[in-house]
Order: structure tokens, then C-alpha cells, then sequence
């Protein structure tokens, strides 16, 4: 099913009644054609392989006849004006100037905002809460680049879960706890300074960091003061709490900076420490269920393995008694079904942790949480090569930097450049989409190079692409304000150019199903790309200056519509659109 749900109605109502089955039953066989830019298509397609996989039609027999034996008993009318077989498929094409009329007529009085939100592809989807746990960088270090893909990445579901109508938490689960923490509080006692600390404080505590692990390596006194640290922690001492408070309060302030900059918002910022009471009752627990083993080494284990034969065990209690990253997990989960009922909880780290998450998932079903099999994993490969132009970069400030001011730069090198009030928060936006594009484009499991040139190319299928198509877009329906007054006459935009853009744009709920069904952003990066491929095509052939008004009126019409399709594809992806570059 597409947007277009009129003439998808009279598709299905003809099939359920010639084939004598429920309509919804051709739902999943039922999809838009690939548009390609000069060669005219149909615009439905209907797959008779899934009608045979599903049991409507018989399994046996040749494809190709039964494809041409349907067609035959479903009559063109007003609506779809043909039908045809090939290739065991049958499709459709619909009345022309019925395609323009109905598809532009959500984008009447500059509304669409729904556009493709209420498709029937939706209609099996289960609404409810989902809980997102993305970004979580480690406390008192400087946001690294390396966890701009959790983010943005967790930002684009977030997004998507929430505009098919989920209620969405969002949340920032930081590695605030741990051994690292004492080292941390062992060094800042060693090297730290409070005066260095307010005037750069990530900085700073980075430097503290690097030097104690320095110490720690050739000196047992500072992994002795580092295990104290923490043991003071552990206990709740109210120096070490302090300190390590200060800690986590400026971490988290600086965070939010960049997220600002980013776009991103978090309802929630927990972690690891929330949860240290909690583990231990974990623990408890599963002792209780029989289900904690101690391993030779004197460690507590979980039996995760397929036959239950210990072939696959998870540590979750160190030989000391203290628990370990992945007990903490577990107590966050059930702690957050407590808090939340969420229906579905959604992780988003890279997929070296993929083991981590299995195992997770078996502990939490072994203890009789049946809510575990709605939990997932979303992993991701590594950016490889992500560095400034003049080098290796650590922070991901840098590469916001040196993204802006290569944007900022090139808009002042060119001709075609609008004057605006803040040229630099523009760029901000445009160099921001750029480096999302890049990332989003592929699968995310694959690793992928960071290619400066590439990623900020005006041209070709990139984010500055997608905001120049945008601008564009606005700057030509402001300079025609006015001229939507006129009466629309659908039969004015029929030709093969507006046509093609059309077709396209009766695939973007199919773009988000589909995103949807694998929580992967390249569906509805790769149709916003397209989109804007066929509105430069249809800027050059459907000029709006000089033609007579009706036909103004019907190609600003067009227009809006795709900018209004645009815009909100951008701001799922977690793209601010701009009006000027």
C-alpha cells in the first residue's frame, strides 16, 4: 500500500473481489514502481509470487500465465486506465490528471505534514512505548568522534519511532562507573587542579587522565591509590562521592553542548551508577534461581550456551564479589520495564558488543522476563579515518569545526549564495547534514571512509545536496508568493516530468516502512536523494516565472509538495532543513 490509498483501494477491492480473499490479505503484494526519469511506468505493481507464497493463488504452474490470467479479469476504469502483465508482475497505471489531483491534495494551504505518517503499510504496526538508549560516552572525557555513529544513529530511530506515533524515551546511559574512576580520582589528587578544571574542564581532565595511566603502568603505589578511589566510591565516602559528582555534573554540561550543536536531545541521563545497588540484587537473584554457577577461577557465571551445556558462559560477578558491566545492564533493563513498561527497548552501540547484547537478552529471558524478546540490538560499524584535514582528530568539536568552516567557505565562494542574518549557523546546519548523509548512505553494519571532499560536495549525493535542493525550493515558493491563489488545474502538470516526480513521491511511506522494519536510515536517504535529482530536473523543464498563472499555480503546487516531503524526510533523519544558502 502506498500514499496514494484511493487507488490502492480500488486495486484491492478488485482483487478481493475476483480472487474472493480479504482485502488486506494483498497488502504485503501490492507496491509502488521504480521511477526512472524519462522512461514513463505504471504506477503500482502487484507481485504474483507473493500471492502464491501466501496461498491465495496456487504454487504450481507457470507464473507468467497466471500473471496474464489476473490481469485479465481485472477491468481498467475511471480510476486505473491499465492494466498489464510481464514477468509475474501486474501492473497498474492510473488516470493521469486523478495521479496529480489526489497526491498533491494533502499539500493544499502549505499542510502535508502527515503526508505518508498514515498509510495503510502502518496499520499492522503495534504503537506503544519505545525506549532508546544511544550515544553513552564515558564520563570526564571529551566527547570522541567515535560516538557521533551511536548518536546520530539512536537520534534517526528516535526520530522515526516518534513520527509513526510511538511514545519515545530517550536516554543517555553514561559509563559513569567503574575502575577508570578511580584511576581518575587517584590522578586528580596527584595532578589535578580545581583553577584548570573551571577554566577547561574536559581538557583538563583529560591531561589528569592520560598522565595517571602513565603513572599506573610502571608504578603499583598509583594502582593501589586507584583501587582506594574507587573503593571509597563503592562505599559511598562522601570525598570521593563528591569529587567524583563534580566529575560527572561537568561531563554531562559540556555534553549537552555539543548535543545542542548536534541537534540531539536526551529525555533521560542515566547510567552504570544508578545501578550498583541494583546488580547486587541481580546477583542475589540469580543465585536464587539456580542460576549463577562459580567457574574455576572462583568467578560468578551465567550459562548462555544453545543446549544449556556450559559451552557458553557469561561472567557477571568478579572473584572479588563486584559486579561487572553487564550485571549493571541487566539490572538497568528490568529497572527501566519497572519505570517505563516500555513495549520495545532499542540499544544502539557498535557491533563489537553484539556478544553483549546476546548474552544480555539470554540472562534476562532465563530469569523469567519474557519482555527481553522486544528488546534489540542495533549494531554499527567503525568510521574509518575520521580526522581534520591537518591531521589525526580525538574530539568530534573538531570535526563540527572544521565541517562548518569548510561550509562557510564555500557559500562565500559562491555566486549563487543568499544573504542571511547568521551565515555561520547555516553552515553549522548544512556541514552537520553532510557529515549525517555520509554516514547514513550505506548499511550500518559496514564500516565506512570519511571522505571530506566527498561529503561537502554541492553536487551528487550528499547532505549539502539535500539543503541546496531545499533552499532552493523555499526561495523559489517565496518569490512567487500568491500565485497559489489561483484555481489548481491537475491537468497542467501531466507531462512526463512532473509525472516522474509524482510517482516518486507516492514511495516515501514505503521509504519509511521499510526503514521502520530494519531500523536503517539509507531507505529515506536514498529516496530524499532521488527526490531532489528529479526536482532539479523538473526546475529546469517546468520553469514558474514567465508561464501563464494556471500553469504557475499548478507547478508551484509540485513544488511545494516536494519541499514539503523533503523538510520532514530531513528532519527524521535529524537534519535541520535551511531556507537560505
Amino acid at each position: 500500500m502506498v500514499c496514494f490509498s484511493k487507488v490502492c483501494y480500488f486495486t484491492v477491492g478488485q482483487l478481493s473481489r475476483t480472487l474472493q480473499q480479504p482485502e488486506d490479505v494483498f497488502i504485503p503484494a501490492l507496491s509502488t514502481v521504480r521511477v526512472f526519469k524519462k522512461e514513463q511506468t505504471a504506477d503500482f505493481k502487484l507481485s504474483v509470487g507473493t500471492l502464491r507464497s501466501n496461498g491465495i493463488l496456487p504454487p504450481s504452474g507457470d507464473i507468467q500465465l497466471q500473471a496474464q490470467d489476473l490481469a485479465s479479469r481485472l477491468k481498467p476504469d475511471s480510476v486505473v486506465e491499465d492494466i498489464s502483465a510481464d514477468c509475474g508482475l501486474i501492473t497498474f497505471k492510473v488516470n493521469r490528471k486523478l495521479l496529480v489531483q489526489k497526491l498533491l491534495e494533502p499539500f493544499e494551504k502549505g499542510k502535508g505534514e502527515k503526508f505518508g505518517l498514515n498509510s495503510e503499510l502502518f496499520d499492522t504496526f503495534k504503537r506503544g512505548t519505545t525506549l532508546v538508549e544511544y550515544s553513552s560516552p564515558n564520563i570526564a572525557k571529551k566527547f570522541h568522534a567515535g560516538h557521533l555513529r551511536s548518536t546520530i544513529i539512536g537520534n534517526f530511530i528516535a526520530n522515526l519511532k516518534q513520527s509513526l506515533g510511538n511514545r519515545v524515551i530517550r536516554m543517555n546511559y553514561l559509563g559513569d562507573w567503574g575502575m577508570q574512576f578511580g584511576l581518575l580520582g587517584a590522578g586528580f589528587g596527584q595532578f589535578g587542579c580545581q583553577e584548570k578544571l573551571k577554566q577547561n574542564p574536559l581538557q583538563h581532565l583529560f591531561e589528569v587522565y592520560v598522565q595517571v595511566n602513565k603513572e599506573a603502568e610502571h608504578n603499583e603505589d598509583t594502582k593501589q591509590a586507584a583501587r582506594d578511589f574507587f573503593r571509597q566510591l563503592e562505599r559511598r565516602e562522601s570525598q570521593a562521592v563528591s569529587l567524583w559528582q563534580q566529575f560527572r555534573e561537568i561531563t554531562v554540561d559540556e555534553y549537552r553542548r555539543v548535543y545542542k550543536r548536534l541537534g540531539v536531545h536526551f529525555d533521560i541521563y542515566s547510567g552504570e551508577s544508578f545501578h550498583q545497588d541494583q546488580a547486587q540484587e541481580v546477583v542475589q537473584q540469580l543465585q536464587s534461581q539456580g542460576l549463577l554457577k562459580t567457574s574455576d577461577r572462583g568467578t560468578g557465571v551465567v550459562d548462555v550456551s544453545a543446549d544449556g551445556d556450559m559451552s557458553s558462559v557469561c561472567t557477571v560477578l568478579r572473584s572479588d564479589g563486584t559486579t561487572l558491566y553487564i550485571t549493571r545492564d541487566i539490572a538497568a533493563a528490568i529497572d527501566r520495564k519497572e519505570k517505563y513498561n516500555f513495549d520495545e527497548m532499542i540499544y544502539v552501540t557498535d557491533k563489537s558488543q553484539a556478544n553483549h547484547f546476546y548474552q544480555l537478552f539470554q540472562i534476562l529471558l532465563a530469569m523469567g522476563h519474557s519482555w527481553a524478546d522486544r528488546c534489540q540490538h542495533v549494531p554499527f560499524g567503525l568510521v574509518q579515518g575520521m580526522k581534520t584535514r591537518t591531521g589525526e582528530v580525538v574530539f568530534l568539536e573538531d570535526v563540527l569545526d572544521e565541517a562548518r568552516a569548510s561550509v562557510l567557505h564555500n557559500m562565500s565562494q559562491s555566486k549563487t549564495t543568499k544573504e542571511m542574518d547568521d551565515p555561520g549557523g547555516t553552515a553549522e546546519k548544512v556541514g552537520i547534514s553532510a557529515l549525517l548523509v555520509q554516514d547514513f548512505k550505506g548499511p550500518l553494519r559496514s564500516d565506512y571512509k570519511f571522505d571530506w571532499d566527498r561529503m561537502l560536495q554541492a553536487q551528487g549525493d550528499t547532505g549539502v545536496f539535500l539543503q541546496y535542493t531545499h533552499a532552493r525550493l523555499c526561495s523559489l515558493i517565496q518569490r512567487n508568493e500568491g500565485v497559489e491563489a489561483a484555481t489548481f488545474d491537475p491537468s497542467l502538470l501531466i507531462e512526463q516530468t512532473s509525472i516522474a516526480t509524482l510517482q516518486h513521491l507516492l514511495r516515501y511511506d514505503e521509504a519509511l516502512y521499510h526503514s521502520a522494519q530494519d531500523l536503517q536510515p539509507k531507505h529515506l536517504v536514498n529516496f530524499l536523494l532521488k527526490l531532489c535529482h528529479l526536482i532539479a530536473i523538473a526546475h529546469r523543464e517546468l520553469p514558474v516565472k514567465g508561464s501563464p498563472q494556471d500553469v504557475a499555480q499548478a507547478r508551484l503546487r509540485l513544488f511545494s509538495g516536494a519541499c514539503s516531503v523533503l523538510a520532514n524526510g530531513m528532519r527524521i533523519l535529524g537534519i535541520t532543513p535551511v531556507d537560505k544558502m
